[in-house]
C-alpha cells in the first residue's frame, strides 16, 4: 500500500437492521425502506470487494437503529485504531459492539474515555494532517482527547469547524486523493482546506459531498449528475449507489465503513 489515506485492504460495515425505521434524523423526510437499504448496502459491499479487499460484514443489531453507519464508532489509523464516543446518547453503546471487531485485527486499540464526544463522521485523515470538525456530535474535549492520542503516533491533527445544520463535517467533504478533496462551497469557504486542491459539488449537489475514495474507486451517491460527471472528468473511476433511504436518516457512503 503506498496511500493509507485512501488505499484500503480492508473494510467493515454492518447489515442495516429492521430497526433502522427508528434511527435518528436531524430532519424528518420519510421513514427508511429496509429492502431498499439491505439492496443498496449489498452493492455498496460488493463495490468495495470488487477492488480487492477484504470485507468484514457484521450481523445487523436490533437494539441499536443506527448501528449501520459504523464509521462513527472508530478510527483507523495505521499505527491502531481508536474507539469513539459518540454525541448521540442512544449511540454510546454502539461502540462496544465493535470493539470486539476492531480488536480483531488491531494491536494497538485506543479509546476516547471522555468526558468529552466525538464521532467518526467528524474526522477526515489526509496524507499531511488529520481534520477533526466539531459539530453538534464532537465537542472540543473529544477533539482534545484524540489529539493526544494522535500525537502519540506521529499525527498532527487540526480542529476545524462543521457549517451550522450541517450533521459532521464529512457531511460536505471527502478525499479523493493525496492532495485533493471534494467539498461543498460553504465549507470550503471556511479556509479549512487551504493548501489543498478542493473540488466543489455542483450548486444543489452539495448531498454528493459525503463520498469516499477506495483504492481505484469512487463512491458516491446516485443522483447528482453533474458532480459525477466533474469527477470522471477529473479522471476519477466513480461508481454510483442509492443513497435515497440512508439520507432519510443523514447518512452517506462514508458513515456504512471502516476502511483500513
Amino acid at each position: 500500500m503506498t496511500n493509507p489515506t485512501y488505499e484500503f485492504r480492508r473494510a467493515i460495515t454492518r447489515r442495516p437492521a429492521a430497526s433502522i425505521v427508528d434511527g435518528l434524523r436531524a430532519e424528518d423526510i420519510g421513514t427508511p425502506d429496509l429492502d431498499k437499504m439491505l439492496a443498496a448496502h449489498t452493492e455498496y459491499v460488493a463495490a468495495l470487494k470488487s477492488t480487492g479487499a477484504e470485507v468484514i460484514e457484521l450481523p445487523p443489531l436490533e437494539a441499536y437503529p443506527d448501528a449501520v453507519f459504523v464509521e462513527d464508532t472508530a478510527l483507523c489509523l495505521p499505527q491502531g485504531a481508536v474507539l469513539m464516543r459518540p454525541g448521540a446518547p442512544s449511540r454510546l453503546g454502539e461502540v462496544a459492539e465493535m470493539a470486539p471487531a476492531i480488536r480483531a485485527v488491531y494491536d494497538d486499540v485506543r479509546e476516547i474515555k471522555g468526558p468529552g464526544y466525538i464521532e467518526g463522521g467528524d474526522i477526515l485523515v489526509t496524507e499531511r494532517e488529520i481534520l477533526v470538525g466539531r459539530s453538534a456530535r464532537t465537542d472540543a474535549a473529544g477533539v482534545a482527547e484524540l489529539g493526544e492520542i494522535a500525537a502519540e503516533w506521529g499525527h498532527k491533527l487540526r480542529e476545524v469547524f462543521t457549517p451550522e445544520g450541517v450533521l459532521h463535517f464529512k457531511t460536505d467533504c471527502s478525499l479523493m486523493d493525496g492532495e485533493t478533496i471534494l467539498a461543498t462551497k460553504r465549507l470550503d469557504a471556511s479556509g479549512c482546506f487551504e493548501g489543498y486542491r478542493v473540488l466543489h459539488v455542483a450548486d444543489g449537489e452539495e448531498a454528493a459531498a459525503n463520498a469516499i475514495r477506495f483504492n481505484n474507486l469512487v463512491l458516491m451517491a446516485a443522483g447528482f449528475p453533474r458532480t459525477a460527471d466533474m469527477l470522471s472528468r477529473e479522471g476519477f473511476e466513480v461508481v454510483e449507489i442509492s443513497n435515497t433511504e440512508c439520507a432519510k436518516l443523514d447518512g452517506g457512503m462514508s458513515c456504512l465503513s471502516l476502511r483500513f
